[in-house]
């Protein structure tokens, strides 16, 4: 059996190039472990599916086609930033080459053509698909909703959905899968589109992500020889997903990205080095300013001059670098179903907008204003102006949804409104920050010019990027914030893009912190905005509690600045300072999780953020009263970062790779440790 052996500066993948039966992906393991004999998995590199052409036997899973079983290799180009292998399926003249780009992982994604003059209407195509050598594993995935985003728990792929069926006589093994799935065009409304996959008696840790801001499915599963893991965009059983190939038209799925480790720690830190080597990283993306946004528990969606100017002022004297005009500058009263315009409010702002900007200008600071730009109110004129074209539509009715319509990006009257719109608010006011956010949701797409639901949605998706590409040329000093209710759009094929993601629209600081201490499996430490929203008024454990929330990651900083004490501001002061060091190495830091990832209702959490010489540990206790606990991590020399007062809390090293931390603080309270190798 011939193998072929590629490599990235971090992954080495193996191949099976059969003669008589489909390319395999047989190996997946670290650039620097030795070759470790790899084994013979069963699984093809490809599933593909079409009309009249299903399953090779009743299931519901996506392995399995009888396409996929008959494709045969072809030939296969190789250099050291790409390899493409190349099947053809000889009675339907059906092309598929599997596309692999070395990064600091592996990023993937098939491309499927017609060799003849025949057609084919596929329901299926894989992105990726990995043959284990066993399925005696744990698989790590994320729940993911408003307010409480990035849930992870672990479970036995045996125990939890592969029951382990008697083989013998007759070799029998379930047809069952673990799936998980996202519908609709919050990419990450449900679940994350990532997982870390552990064996348990054979030694392999892999993780992976899907880079798509629409639908997508994975799923494992076990066959004769082990079990596979099949990453994909939208699928026809999931989501209504369809389209007609033919020589003239080709069709390329969604790209994910391959990581593999040696524990669940390395798997999420090869994970962050993928997202650093895919990210278009622009020159301004380097500047990582401190953005003060007025929304969260401060002006929640109500801006006036009035309000806004005390805020301006509080916000440049403890060192913002932009300030964000959240929600509501645009409307008067409820706003929700009248959206789309994006023109100031002239009795919000008697004078003009331009007084407040003008402000924020004088004061040092960047302007951002909040936008939504993918949806119309229905009570907006232009829902009545712009063509029916320029939305989302099924059975030739615009799609509606929560009060509002979807515009379609694929339409050139879309395009330029949106473009009309960011380039007079950048134009007028000097904006250099927009929140972009996402409140509505598609459904399961648009049939319109007779497509398929999903492949309707996917043009969508797709020309969203297109058009945020765009907006990059012509503004390359403009920074894009990336929000969907909070993180219900949290995947790299948008934050590939865009400069900061906002983890979540959690209001208490105290729910907040297991979504700041596991957003790096999600998001790089340096795009991910964590809200810190001191309140005035609150003790002093409680402030500093919120103010810890955004430190290890990018500190999105709210809060009525204007109405705090002269001591509330100094604790502000330090906490931006603190973060500022931080900011310093934050593009080069790699999490881990002593405590294990964080769950819900921990008591104790923790995340590192690693260095070579030096790393940055967070910690929350959330109960009142005394408690200790011991951290896993290497003797170094302690220095308390944030606050820098010592109060309340020791360290003591037990031994040299064992931490004791003991708190005597009667209500919750948290921590920023600094620690030198």
């Amino acid at each position: 059996m011939p193998l072929l052996q590629w490599s990235t500066p971090d992954l080495t993948l193996t191949f099976a190039l059969d003669d008589d039966g489909p390319v395999r992906l047989i190996g997946v393991r670290e650039a620097s472990q030795p070759d470790g004999g790899e084994t013979d998995p069963s699984q093809p590199l490809v599933e593909v599916s079409a009309v009249g052409h299903g399953l090779a036997a009743s299931h519901s899973r996506q392995a399995g086609t009888s396409l996929g079983q008959k494709l045969r290799y072809v030939r296969h180009e190789e250099t050291d930033a790409m390899l493409r292998i190349i099947q053809e399926e000889p009675n339907t003249g059906l092309r598929v080459t599997s596309v692999f780009e070395a990064r600091a992982g592996v990023r993937a994604w098939s491309e499927a053509s017609m060799s003849g003059t025949g057609s084919l209407k596929l329901t299926f195509l894989s992105s990726l698909v990995v043959g284990l050598v066993s399925i005696d594993a744990d698989l790590y995935s994320a729940a993911n909703t408003w307010m409480a985003e990035n849930r992870w728990s672990v479970q036995s792929l045996r125990s939890a959905a592969l029951a382990d069926i008697d083989r013998d006589p007759h070799h029998h093994v379930a047809r069952s899968r673990q799936a998980v799935t996202s519908i609709g065009s919050w990419s990450t409304g449900e679940r994350l589109p990532l997982g870390a996959l552990i064996g348990r008696t054979t030694p392999y840790a892999i993780g992976w992500q899907i880079e798509h801001n629409g639908p997508w499915h994975y799923e494992l599963g076990e066959n004769e020889r082990g079990g596979y893991l099949l990453l994909s965009g939208p699928t026809d059983q999931e989501h209504q997903w369809s389209v007609t190939l033919t020589a003239g038209r080709p069709f390329t799925t969604v790209p994910v990205s391959l990581v593999a480790g040696t524990d669940l720690d390395s798997v999420f830190g090869a994970l962050t080095r993928q997202r650093r080597a895919i990210r278009h990283r622009r020159p301004i993306d380097d500047r990582m300013p401190v953005v003060f946004n007025d929304y969260m528990n401060t002006l929640m969606g109500d801006p006036t001059t009035e309000k806004l100017l005390p805020l301006i002022d509080a916000a440049a004297e403890v060192g913002a670098d932009y300030f964000c005009i959240d929600a509501g500058w645009y409307a008067d009263g409820d706003w929700w179903n009248t959206v789309g315009a994006w023109q100031p409010s002239t009795t919000r702002f008697p004078n003009g907008l331009a007084e407040v900007i003008d402000r924020i200008h004088s004061r040092g600071m960047v302007p951002g204003l909040w936008l939504e730009p993918e949806v119309i109110g229905v009570r907006s004129p232009l829902a009545r102006e712009l063509p029916d074209d320029s939305f989302l539509s099924r059975r030739g009715v615009r799609v509606a949804q929560s009060g509002r319509y979807l515009l379609d990006l694929r339409s050139t009257a879309a395009r330029k409104h949106l473009d009309d719109t960011v380039d007079r608010l950048v134009g007028d006011f000097g904006v250099g920050f927009f929140k972009f956010d996402n409140n509505t949701t598609t459904g399961p797409g648009t049939d319109k010019d007779g497509r398929s639901l999903g492949h309707g949605l996917l043009e969508h998706n797709r020309a969203l990027l297109s058009w945020l590409d765009g907006l990059h040329e012509r503004h390359p000093e403009l920074l894009i914030e990336n929000c969907a209710s909070g993180a219900m759009r949290m995947d790299y094929a948008m934050l590939s893009r865009l400069h900061l993601q906002s983890t979540s629209d959690q209001e208490h600081p105290l729910l907040y912190a297991p979504i700041t201490a596991a957003a790096p499996t999600a998001v790089l430490p340096e795009q991910a905005g964590h809200w810190a929203y001191p309140i005035s008024g609150s003790t002093e454990e409680e402030f500093v509690f919120a103010l810890v929330n955004g430190i290890p990651g990018r500190l999105y900083l709210s809060g009525h600045l204007d109405r705090m004490t002269p001591s509330e501001l100094d604790l502000v002061r330090s906490a931006l300072a603190a973060h500022r060091v931080l900011l310093d190495e934050l593009d080069s830091l790699v999490p881990a999780w002593p405590l294990g990832l964080p769950e819900w209702t921990d008591e104790w959490l923790a995340l590192s953020l690693s260095g070579p010489n030096v790393s940055y540990l967070a910690l929350w206790h959330r109960a009142p009263g005394p408690a200790a606990i011991t951290l896993p991590v290497p003797r170094s020399t302690i220095t308390p970062h944030f606050p820098t007062d010592t109060t309340g809390w020791t360290y003591t090293w037990t031994d040299e790779n064992s931490l004791s931390i003991t708190t005597d603080v009667p209500e919750p309270s948290a921590r920023i440790l600094r620690l030198s190798h």
